[in-house]
């Protein structure tokens, strides 16, 4: 098995964007009302990345059939290392507590695209 930076060099030599993100799993350690009790720091703290530009997308997460929201959560972080994005998923109040833990995982963007629309008067935002 290739070396990660082995296996994007070889993504970027056949054309491949290449474009690393880091991909924190996010997940409660047992006691929602830790969860509930940290979460206005947890998403002024988002908020504080979002504006900085490390945070790229963040959102719960369903059950595998779709139909539940268990409490997992999914954070895409834009930095410049995985430590830089490990330090960044520490900090958050919900893992710095205890609250939830997290897994961490490098993302390799290589296809796909992107269409944003935004309706200002009509406040909405649709992704495509």
């Amino acid at each position: 098995m290739p070396a990660w930076d082995d296996y994007k060099a070889e993504a970027k030599s056949r054309g491949a964007l290449a474009h690393e993100l880091y991909a924190v799993v996010s997940t409660p350690t047992g006691d929602p009302a830790q969860v509930k009790a940290n979460l206005p720091a947890h998403l002024a703290y988002q908020a504080k990345q979002e504006a900085a530009g490390h945070l790229f997308l963040a959102g719960p997460v369903s059950d595998e059939s779709g139909a539940l929201m268990e409490g997992m959560g999914l954070i895409i972080y834009q930095a410049d290392s995985l430590e830089a994005a490990r330090a960044l998923a520490e900090a958050d109040p919900m893992h710095a507590s205890g609250a939830r833990s997290f897994v961490l995982r490098r993302w390799l963007i290589n296809e796909g695209g992107l269409t944003l629309s935004l309706r200002l008067s009509g406040q909405s935002v649709a992704l495509g």
